[in-house]
């Protein structure tokens, strides 16, 4: 396995389960395997009988009784060109005769996230799930590198550039580092933040006409999904528009060989930015993936877990 990309696969210790791989171990993370779709089955040409009318004689004094059509019962219908009678097998309508209302139609099935929580935003990678406040979104498609968090809608950019967001929260492993210390990764994260966010863009545009200064308004110890981490908060000032706040995150992760995690949040200052307080209410609500307890969280000023 030690070449299998990350991913859900059979767990070698018991089949009937799948366990996450996070591309180096084995983690505690297990699920069932998701149900195959059951084939949908056609219905077959309708019978024919034989060539031949026949005749159901019942004893009842010699009467012959002419059964009528009934809903899910046999139908005897015109004789066919050769002859005989074409039986057909009918099946109950989903509409009730009896108080004229039509059967509800069934509502589409949304299947549970690996969280079990459809408000949840999963980083599987990280095996971590992340919440989703009010004015937010899933990250997942809105074209924002390692997104996992963005806010609802976009607005003209008051610099270079088309169009911004009020908030993105990325998460990433962090790579090309034997550094582990989540203060001394924060520390030395949070310069390329600021400038990732608020200064040039993957198109070399400066959509807030750059960085012309920052303060630093928080730093610290952060307990996050149980593990000791550590935060740095900037307050940045651009050229163009309010500037906004850029924080770095980085924890041990839950699952396989540890490795740092690293989470990054941008928010605009002004009008479009979502409210400060959405970053702790996030980091608070961070867990490991399968994890639903709500005391294994953290947040600024909250008592570190067990690391």
């Amino acid at each position: 396995m030690s070449s299998s990309p990350p991913g859900w696969y059979r767990d070698p210790s018991y089949p009937l389960t799948e366990r996450w791989w996070d591309g180096t171990a084995w983690t505690d993370h297990r699920r069932q395997p998701e149900q195959p779709v059951p084939p949908v089955l056609r219905p077959g040409p309708p019978a024919r009988g034989p060539g031949r009318a026949k005749v159901v004689a019942l004893a009842a004094v010699g009467a012959v009784l002419v059964a009528g059509a009934v809903t899910g019962g046999v139908l005897l219908l015109g004789e066919d060109g050769d002859g005989g009678r074409e039986t057909r097998t009918t099946t109950a309508s989903p509409t009730s005769e009896a108080d004229g209302k039509d059967s509800p139609a069934p509502a589409d099935s949304v299947g549970p996230s690996p969280s079990g929580d459809a408000k949840r935003a999963v980083d599987d990678l990280n095996g971590i799930t992340f919440p989703i406040p009010e004015g937010w979104e899933d990250g997942d498609g809105s074209g924002e590198e390692d997104a996992v968090l963005v806010t609802d809608g976009t607005f003209d950019c008051p610099g270079e550039g088309s169009v911004c967001r009020g908030g993105v929260v990325v998460s990433r492993t962090v790579t090309g580092s034997d550094e582990t210390s989540p203060k001394i990764l924060a520390e030395n994260d949070i310069e390329d933040a600021a400038n990732d966010a608020f200064d040039r863009d993957v198109l070399d545009k400066q959509p807030y006409d750059g960085i012309t200064g920052h303060e630093v308004v928080g730093s610290g110890s952060v307990a996050v999904a149980g593990r000791a981490g550590y935060y740095v908060r900037w307050r940045v000032t651009t050229g163009a528009g309010a500037g906004g706040y850029v924080q770095s995150l980085v924890f041990p992760s839950s699952s396989g060989s540890e490795a740092p995690v690293l989470v990054r949040f941008a928010l605009d200052a002004g009008d479009d930015g979502p409210p400060l307080d959405d970053i702790d209410e996030i980091v608070e609500g961070v867990r490991a993936v399968g994890d639903t307890e709500a005391d294994t969280g953290g947040g600024v000023g909250s008592s570190l877990g067990p690391s």
